[in-house]
Protein backbone atom coordinates (compact mmCIF):
# COMPACT_ATOMS: atom_id res chain seq x y z
CA UNK A 1 0.00 0.00 0.00
CA UNK A 2 1.09 3.74 -0.75
CA UNK A 3 0.93 6.39 2.09
CA UNK A 4 -2.96 7.14 2.45
CA UNK A 5 -4.51 4.09 0.11
CA UNK A 6 -7.58 1.93 2.11
CA UNK A 7 -8.54 -1.04 1.65
CA UNK A 8 -11.15 -3.63 3.03
CA UNK A 9 -10.47 -5.59 6.65
CA UNK A 10 -12.35 -8.87 8.02
CA UNK A 11 -14.02 -7.83 11.30
CA UNK A 12 -12.18 -10.43 12.57
CA UNK A 13 -9.22 -11.04 15.14
CA UNK A 14 -6.23 -9.93 13.09
CA UNK A 15 -2.24 -9.56 14.02
CA UNK A 16 -1.01 -6.56 13.35
CA UNK A 17 2.86 -6.46 13.08
CA UNK A 18 5.43 -4.01 12.82
CA UNK A 19 9.11 -5.27 11.43
CA UNK A 20 12.72 -3.64 10.98
CA UNK A 21 15.80 -5.24 10.45
CA UNK A 22 18.08 -4.92 13.57
CA UNK A 23 22.46 -4.54 13.73
CA UNK A 24 24.38 -2.05 15.03
CA UNK A 25 22.88 1.04 15.96
CA UNK A 26 19.67 0.32 15.03
CA UNK A 27 17.33 2.13 17.49
CA UNK A 28 14.33 -0.19 18.96
CA UNK A 29 10.98 -0.09 18.28
CA UNK A 30 8.00 -0.64 20.24
CA UNK A 31 4.23 -1.13 18.77
CA UNK A 32 1.54 0.53 20.45
CA UNK A 33 -2.53 1.65 19.60
CA UNK A 34 -4.77 4.01 20.56
CA UNK A 35 -8.84 3.63 20.36
CA UNK A 36 -10.38 7.28 19.66
CA UNK A 37 -13.46 8.35 19.66
CA UNK A 38 -13.82 11.67 17.10
CA UNK A 39 -10.13 11.61 17.01
CA UNK A 40 -9.48 11.54 20.79
CA UNK A 41 -9.03 8.74 23.52
CA UNK A 42 -12.21 8.59 25.84
CA UNK A 43 -9.71 8.04 28.69
CA UNK A 44 -6.07 6.71 29.58
CA UNK A 45 -7.73 3.81 29.40
CA UNK A 46 -7.77 3.72 25.50
CA UNK A 47 -4.05 3.33 24.78
CA UNK A 48 -2.60 -0.07 24.50
CA UNK A 49 1.48 -0.39 25.13
CA UNK A 50 4.37 -2.38 26.29
CA UNK A 51 2.93 -0.65 29.63
CA UNK A 52 -0.28 -1.20 29.70
CA UNK A 53 -0.67 -4.54 27.04
CA UNK A 54 -4.48 -4.93 27.06
CA UNK A 55 -7.77 -3.57 26.39
CA UNK A 56 -10.51 -3.77 29.06
CA UNK A 57 -12.69 -4.77 26.08
CA UNK A 58 -10.56 -7.45 24.85
CA UNK A 59 -10.32 -5.56 21.26
CA UNK A 60 -6.66 -4.90 21.47
CA UNK A 61 -3.18 -6.68 23.19
CA UNK A 62 -0.21 -5.79 22.64
CA UNK A 63 1.75 -8.97 22.07
CA UNK A 64 5.11 -8.34 22.44
CA UNK A 65 8.82 -8.74 20.68
CA UNK A 66 10.36 -11.55 18.51
CA UNK A 67 13.45 -11.45 17.11
CA UNK A 68 14.42 -13.81 14.20
CA UNK A 69 18.01 -13.50 13.32
CA UNK A 70 18.26 -9.92 12.59
CA UNK A 71 14.38 -9.27 11.73
CA UNK A 72 12.83 -7.55 14.87
CA UNK A 73 8.94 -7.73 15.37
CA UNK A 74 6.58 -6.10 17.85
CA UNK A 75 3.00 -7.57 17.40
CA UNK A 76 -0.48 -5.96 18.32
CA UNK A 77 -3.90 -8.38 18.44
CA UNK A 78 -6.82 -6.22 17.03
CA UNK A 79 -10.41 -7.95 17.19
CA UNK A 80 -12.43 -5.58 15.63
CA UNK A 81 -15.44 -7.85 16.16
CA UNK A 82 -14.60 -6.49 19.99
CA UNK A 83 -14.22 -3.22 19.58
CA UNK A 84 -17.06 -0.92 21.58
CA UNK A 85 -19.74 0.82 19.31
CA UNK A 86 -18.40 4.17 20.59
CA UNK A 87 -15.05 3.48 19.03
CA UNK A 88 -14.64 5.00 15.49
CA UNK A 89 -10.94 4.20 14.98
CA UNK A 90 -8.07 1.93 16.08
CA UNK A 91 -4.98 3.75 15.52
CA UNK A 92 -1.49 1.20 15.12
CA UNK A 93 1.42 3.77 16.10
CA UNK A 94 5.04 2.74 16.35
CA UNK A 95 7.87 4.70 18.78
CA UNK A 96 11.98 4.54 18.83
CA UNK A 97 13.68 4.14 21.52
CA UNK A 98 17.60 5.44 21.25
CA UNK A 99 17.57 7.14 17.71
CA UNK A 100 14.82 8.27 15.21
CA UNK A 101 12.75 6.07 12.42
CA UNK A 102 15.50 7.20 10.11
CA UNK A 103 18.05 4.79 11.54
CA UNK A 104 15.24 1.99 11.14
CA UNK A 105 15.80 -0.28 8.33
CA UNK A 106 13.35 -1.92 6.72
CA UNK A 107 10.30 -0.65 8.65
CA UNK A 108 7.05 -1.57 7.97
CA UNK A 109 3.50 -2.66 8.95
CA UNK A 110 1.51 -5.20 8.02
CA UNK A 111 -2.13 -7.05 8.90
CA UNK A 112 -2.62 -10.59 8.62
CA UNK A 113 -6.31 -12.47 9.42
CA UNK A 114 -6.65 -15.72 10.99
CA UNK A 115 -5.50 -17.99 8.68
CA UNK A 116 -2.12 -15.96 8.28
CA UNK A 117 -3.27 -14.10 4.87
CA UNK A 118 -1.72 -10.52 4.75
CA UNK A 119 -4.48 -8.45 4.14
CA UNK A 120 -2.82 -4.94 4.11
CA UNK A 121 0.70 -4.30 4.00
CA UNK A 122 2.91 -0.94 4.51
CA UNK A 123 6.57 -0.20 3.75
CA UNK A 124 8.62 2.45 4.55
CA UNK A 125 6.90 5.53 5.65
CA UNK A 126 9.68 8.48 4.78
CA UNK A 127 11.07 8.16 7.84
CA UNK A 128 13.79 10.83 8.93
CA UNK A 129 14.26 12.26 11.83
CA UNK A 130 11.03 11.02 13.26
CA UNK A 131 10.59 9.09 16.67
CA UNK A 132 7.14 8.01 16.27
CA UNK A 133 4.69 7.28 13.39
CA UNK A 134 1.33 6.83 12.99
CA UNK A 135 1.47 4.08 10.67
CA UNK A 136 -2.08 3.00 10.20
CA UNK A 137 -5.82 3.08 11.32
CA UNK A 138 -8.50 1.01 11.28
CA UNK A 139 -12.01 2.91 11.07
CA UNK A 140 -15.78 2.09 10.87
CA UNK A 141 -17.26 2.64 7.51
CA UNK A 142 -20.79 2.03 6.52
CA UNK A 143 -21.00 -1.04 9.10
CA UNK A 144 -17.54 -2.32 7.49
CA UNK A 145 -13.81 -1.87 8.69
CA UNK A 146 -11.07 -0.59 6.64
CA UNK A 147 -7.85 -0.11 7.10
CA UNK A 148 -5.63 2.88 5.76
CA UNK A 149 -2.00 3.55 5.33
CA UNK A 150 -1.30 6.81 7.26
CA UNK A 151 2.28 7.30 8.02
CA UNK A 152 2.33 10.58 9.98
CA UNK A 153 5.42 11.23 11.82
CA UNK A 154 6.13 12.84 15.23
CA UNK A 155 9.96 14.42 16.11
CA UNK A 156 8.60 14.08 20.32
CA UNK A 157 8.29 10.46 20.25
CA UNK A 158 5.24 8.72 22.31
CA UNK A 159 4.88 11.23 24.41
CA UNK A 160 4.20 13.99 22.20
CA UNK A 161 2.23 11.11 19.90
CA UNK A 162 0.26 9.69 23.34
CA UNK A 163 -0.61 13.41 24.24
CA UNK A 164 -2.05 14.58 20.60
CA UNK A 165 -4.93 12.61 21.43
CA UNK A 166 -5.64 12.92 24.64
CA UNK A 167 -3.44 10.99 27.12
CA UNK A 168 -1.78 12.37 30.36
CA UNK A 169 1.35 11.24 30.35
CA UNK A 170 3.17 10.81 34.02
CA UNK A 171 6.46 13.52 33.93
CA UNK A 172 8.98 13.60 35.72
CA UNK A 173 8.71 16.23 38.38
CA UNK A 174 11.24 19.14 39.19
CA UNK A 175 11.79 19.57 42.76
CA UNK A 176 11.00 22.92 44.17
CA UNK A 177 12.92 25.29 44.52
CA UNK A 178 14.15 25.78 47.95
CA UNK A 179 12.37 29.52 49.56
CA UNK A 180 14.06 31.79 51.47
CA UNK A 181 13.34 32.18 55.33
CA UNK A 182 11.99 35.11 55.95
CA UNK A 183 14.21 38.59 57.32
CA UNK A 184 14.18 38.68 61.42
CA UNK A 185 12.52 41.27 62.48
CA UNK A 186 12.54 43.33 66.11
CA UNK A 187 9.88 42.49 67.75
CA UNK A 188 7.50 45.56 68.93
CA UNK A 189 6.12 45.72 72.46
CA UNK A 190 2.65 47.01 72.87
CA UNK A 191 2.01 49.98 75.02
CA UNK A 192 -1.51 48.22 75.93
CA UNK A 193 -2.97 45.19 75.92
CA UNK A 194 -3.81 43.58 73.03
CA UNK A 195 -7.75 43.56 71.56
CA UNK A 196 -9.35 40.26 71.70
CA UNK A 197 -9.64 38.94 67.95
CA UNK A 198 -12.96 39.50 66.18
CA UNK A 199 -14.90 35.75 66.48
CA UNK A 200 -14.62 33.79 63.63
CA UNK A 201 -17.59 33.13 61.26
CA UNK A 202 -19.54 29.81 60.82
CA UNK A 203 -17.19 27.55 58.79
CA UNK A 204 -19.74 25.84 55.84
CA UNK A 205 -20.11 22.51 55.68
CA UNK A 206 -17.60 20.46 53.71
CA UNK A 207 -17.85 19.60 50.22
CA UNK A 208 -17.98 15.90 49.34
CA UNK A 209 -13.99 15.06 48.72
CA UNK A 210 -13.92 14.43 44.87
CA UNK A 211 -12.79 10.90 43.69
CA UNK A 212 -8.91 11.03 43.22
CA UNK A 213 -8.10 11.19 39.75
CA UNK A 214 -6.14 8.44 37.65
CA UNK A 215 -2.61 7.97 37.66
CA UNK A 216 -1.13 9.64 34.63
CA UNK A 217 0.24 7.05 31.95
CA UNK A 218 3.95 6.31 32.50
CA UNK A 219 5.96 5.29 29.18
CA UNK A 220 8.81 4.00 30.90
CA UNK A 221 10.68 0.95 30.60
CA UNK A 222 13.68 -0.65 30.64
CA UNK A 223 14.93 -3.51 28.23
CA UNK A 224 17.83 -5.88 28.75
CA UNK A 225 20.45 -6.44 26.33
CA UNK A 226 24.00 -8.69 25.78
CA UNK A 227 25.77 -4.97 26.48
CA UNK A 228 23.48 -3.87 29.07
CA UNK A 229 22.41 -7.32 31.15
CA UNK A 230 21.41 -6.01 34.51
CA UNK A 231 18.84 -3.71 36.13
CA UNK A 232 18.44 -2.71 39.97
CA UNK A 233 14.47 -2.82 40.54
CA UNK A 234 15.91 -0.76 44.08
CA UNK A 235 16.87 2.17 42.03
CA UNK A 236 13.56 1.58 39.99
CA UNK A 237 11.46 1.70 43.32
CA UNK A 238 10.11 -1.97 42.26
CA UNK A 239 10.84 -3.64 45.58
CA UNK A 240 7.67 -4.24 46.81
CA UNK A 241 3.94 -5.50 45.49
CA UNK A 242 3.71 -8.24 43.30
CA UNK A 243 6.54 -8.99 40.39
CA UNK A 244 5.37 -10.76 37.41
CA UNK A 245 7.22 -13.22 35.21
CA UNK A 246 5.70 -13.89 31.99
CA UNK A 247 6.93 -15.29 29.08
CA UNK A 248 5.49 -15.44 25.57
CA UNK A 249 6.87 -17.82 22.82
CA UNK A 250 5.90 -18.22 18.71
CA UNK A 251 7.28 -20.84 16.67
CA UNK A 252 7.87 -19.73 13.03
CA UNK A 253 9.15 -22.85 11.50
CA UNK A 254 8.42 -25.85 10.71
CA UNK A 255 11.84 -27.79 11.63
CA UNK A 256 14.86 -26.40 13.62
CA UNK A 257 18.38 -24.91 12.09
CA UNK A 258 20.85 -27.75 14.00
CA UNK A 259 17.83 -30.40 13.21
CA UNK A 260 18.79 -29.95 9.43
CA UNK A 261 22.42 -29.98 10.20
CA UNK A 262 22.39 -32.93 11.78
CA UNK A 263 20.05 -34.44 9.27
CA UNK A 264 17.33 -35.18 11.73
CA UNK A 265 13.44 -34.37 12.16
CA UNK A 266 12.49 -31.91 14.88
CA UNK A 267 9.03 -30.50 14.07
CA UNK A 268 7.70 -28.13 16.35
CA UNK A 269 4.09 -29.29 16.79
CA UNK A 270 0.95 -27.33 17.84
CA UNK A 271 1.17 -29.33 21.39
CA UNK A 272 4.53 -27.34 22.00
CA UNK A 273 4.28 -27.21 25.47
CA UNK A 274 6.85 -25.27 27.55
CA UNK A 275 7.00 -24.66 31.28
CA UNK A 276 8.59 -21.48 33.11
CA UNK A 277 9.78 -22.30 36.18
CA UNK A 278 12.22 -21.40 39.25
CA UNK A 279 14.91 -21.80 41.55
CA UNK A 280 14.76 -20.11 44.60
CA UNK A 281 17.11 -19.98 47.42
CA UNK A 282 15.44 -18.26 50.78
CA UNK A 283 17.73 -16.34 53.63
CA UNK A 284 16.71 -19.56 56.20
CA UNK A 285 18.84 -21.61 53.76
CA UNK A 286 15.70 -23.32 52.16
CA UNK A 287 15.50 -23.94 48.57
CA UNK A 288 13.17 -25.47 46.22
CA UNK A 289 11.67 -25.43 42.77
CA UNK A 290 8.67 -24.07 41.91
CA UNK A 291 7.14 -25.87 38.39
CA UNK A 292 3.85 -27.39 36.90
CA UNK A 293 5.66 -30.94 36.79
CA UNK A 294 4.77 -32.46 40.34
CA UNK A 295 2.37 -29.73 41.03
CA UNK A 296 4.45 -27.51 42.72
CA UNK A 297 3.18 -24.23 42.14
CA UNK A 298 4.74 -22.47 45.07
CA UNK A 299 2.45 -20.13 47.37
CA UNK A 300 2.32 -16.33 47.55
CA UNK A 301 1.60 -15.05 50.97
CA UNK A 302 3.60 -18.11 52.83
CA UNK A 303 6.94 -19.51 51.94
CA UNK A 304 8.16 -19.91 49.13
CA UNK A 305 6.20 -16.77 48.40
CA UNK A 306 5.81 -17.38 44.67
CA UNK A 307 3.45 -18.86 42.84
CA UNK A 308 2.98 -20.39 39.24
CA UNK A 309 -0.74 -19.53 37.77
CA UNK A 310 -0.72 -22.33 35.75
CA UNK A 311 0.11 -24.38 32.75
CA UNK A 312 -0.08 -22.87 29.62
CA UNK A 313 0.68 -24.40 26.22
CA UNK A 314 -0.40 -20.89 23.86
CA UNK A 315 2.69 -18.41 24.22
CA UNK A 316 0.37 -15.65 24.07
CA UNK A 317 0.88 -12.34 26.27
CA UNK A 318 -2.01 -12.22 27.75
CA UNK A 319 -2.03 -16.03 29.11
CA UNK A 320 1.56 -17.52 28.45
CA UNK A 321 3.57 -18.92 31.25
CA UNK A 322 3.38 -16.46 34.41
CA UNK A 323 5.05 -16.56 37.84
CA UNK A 324 4.40 -13.89 40.69
CA UNK A 325 7.22 -13.38 43.27
CA UNK A 326 5.79 -11.37 46.42
CA UNK A 327 7.96 -8.63 46.83
CA UNK A 328 6.18 -7.43 50.67
CA UNK A 329 8.60 -10.55 51.78
CA UNK A 330 11.53 -9.21 49.84
CA UNK A 331 13.76 -10.16 53.19
CA UNK A 332 13.17 -13.85 52.14
CA UNK A 333 14.88 -14.28 49.21
CA UNK A 334 18.41 -14.74 48.91
CA UNK A 335 18.14 -15.73 44.81
CA UNK A 336 15.42 -16.47 42.10
CA UNK A 337 16.66 -18.16 39.05
CA UNK A 338 13.86 -18.07 36.71
CA UNK A 339 14.24 -20.83 33.55
CA UNK A 340 11.74 -22.84 31.04
CA UNK A 341 11.99 -26.28 29.97
CA UNK A 342 10.57 -28.05 27.26
CA UNK A 343 7.66 -30.46 28.34
CA UNK A 344 6.98 -32.38 25.22
CA UNK A 345 6.32 -31.18 21.58
CA UNK A 346 9.59 -30.43 20.56
CA UNK A 347 13.43 -31.22 20.94
CA UNK A 348 15.52 -27.80 21.54
CA UNK A 349 14.26 -24.54 21.31
CA UNK A 350 15.77 -23.99 17.94
CA UNK A 351 13.11 -21.73 16.15
CA UNK A 352 11.46 -20.74 18.96
CA UNK A 353 11.30 -17.11 19.30
CA UNK A 354 10.12 -15.80 22.86
CA UNK A 355 10.44 -12.52 24.94
CA UNK A 356 10.58 -12.57 29.15
CA UNK A 357 8.81 -9.17 30.85
CA UNK A 358 9.08 -8.53 34.67
CA UNK A 359 6.41 -6.44 35.45
CA UNK A 360 6.66 -4.98 39.30
CA UNK A 361 3.58 -3.54 40.51
CA UNK A 362 5.81 -0.33 41.69
CA UNK A 363 8.57 0.71 38.77
CA UNK A 364 9.16 0.14 34.96
CA UNK A 365 8.99 -3.03 33.50
CA UNK A 366 11.73 -5.11 32.09
CA UNK A 367 11.42 -7.34 29.11
CA UNK A 368 14.15 -8.45 26.99
CA UNK A 369 14.19 -11.17 24.23
CA UNK A 370 16.23 -14.62 23.92
CA UNK A 371 18.84 -15.24 21.66
CA UNK A 372 18.47 -18.03 18.50
CA UNK A 373 18.96 -21.12 20.08
CA UNK A 374 21.71 -23.09 18.25
CA UNK A 375 22.42 -25.99 20.12
CA UNK A 376 19.87 -28.84 20.77
CA UNK A 377 18.76 -27.35 24.03
CA UNK A 378 15.94 -28.32 26.44
CA UNK A 379 16.16 -26.13 29.18
CA UNK A 380 16.96 -22.72 29.09
CA UNK A 381 17.75 -19.95 32.48
CA UNK A 382 16.13 -16.83 31.94
CA UNK A 383 16.68 -14.36 34.60
CA UNK A 384 18.70 -14.52 37.81
CA UNK A 385 16.76 -12.35 40.63
CA UNK A 386 19.85 -11.42 43.43
CA UNK A 387 19.08 -9.84 46.59
CA UNK A 388 22.06 -8.49 48.20
CA UNK A 389 20.36 -6.68 51.18
CA UNK A 390 21.14 -3.53 49.73
CA UNK A 391 19.77 -3.84 45.95
CA UNK A 392 17.75 -6.48 44.06
CA UNK A 393 18.76 -6.69 41.09
CA UNK A 394 17.85 -8.75 37.84
CA UNK A 395 20.22 -10.02 35.36
CA UNK A 396 19.39 -11.42 31.90
CA UNK A 397 20.60 -15.19 31.61
CA UNK A 398 19.35 -16.21 28.28
CA UNK A 399 21.60 -19.20 28.38
CA UNK A 400 20.55 -22.10 26.83
CA UNK A 401 22.19 -25.52 28.75
CA UNK A 402 21.96 -29.15 27.09
CA UNK A 403 21.43 -32.14 29.37
CA UNK A 404 23.72 -35.03 29.45
CA UNK A 405 22.25 -37.99 28.29
CA UNK A 406 20.00 -39.11 31.21
CA UNK A 407 19.91 -35.74 32.97
CA UNK A 408 16.77 -34.06 33.43
CA UNK A 409 16.60 -30.75 32.61
CA UNK A 410 15.85 -29.51 36.18
CA UNK A 411 19.16 -30.79 37.30
CA UNK A 412 21.20 -29.94 34.26
CA UNK A 413 20.12 -25.87 34.98
CA UNK A 414 20.57 -26.71 39.43
CA UNK A 415 24.23 -27.70 38.12
CA UNK A 416 24.95 -25.34 36.02
CA UNK A 417 24.08 -22.42 38.78
CA UNK A 418 25.18 -24.67 41.69
CA UNK A 419 21.86 -24.98 43.71
CA UNK A 420 22.80 -28.16 45.07
CA UNK A 421 19.47 -29.66 45.16
CA UNK A 422 18.24 -33.26 45.47
CA UNK A 423 15.87 -34.47 42.21
CA UNK A 424 13.66 -37.33 42.11
CA UNK A 425 11.19 -37.95 38.67
CA UNK A 426 8.08 -35.97 38.41
CA UNK A 427 4.78 -35.70 36.22
CA UNK A 428 2.00 -33.54 35.66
Amino acid sequence: MSKGANTPVPTAALRVELGWRSGPGVPDADASALLLLDGKVRSDADFVFYNQPSHSSGAVRHEGKRDAGGRVTDGLLVDLARVEPAVDTVIVAASSDGGSFGQVPGLYIEVRDAAGTVVARFDNPGATVETAFVLGEFYRRQGAWKFRAVGQGYGTGLEGLATDYGITVDEPQAPAAPQAPPAPQAAARPAFPPAAPPAAPPRPAAAPAAPPAAPPVSLSKVTLTKAAPSVSLTKQGGTSGALRVNLNWEVRKQFSGWGRKLGRSVAMHNDLDLDLCCLYELTDGSKGVVQALGNAFGALHQPPFIHLDGDDRTGAVSAGENLTVNLDHLRSFRRILVFVTIYEGARSFADLHATVTLQPQHGAPVDFSLDECTVPSTVCALALITNTGDDLVVQREARYLVPDRGVSPQRTVDRAYGWGMNWTPGRK
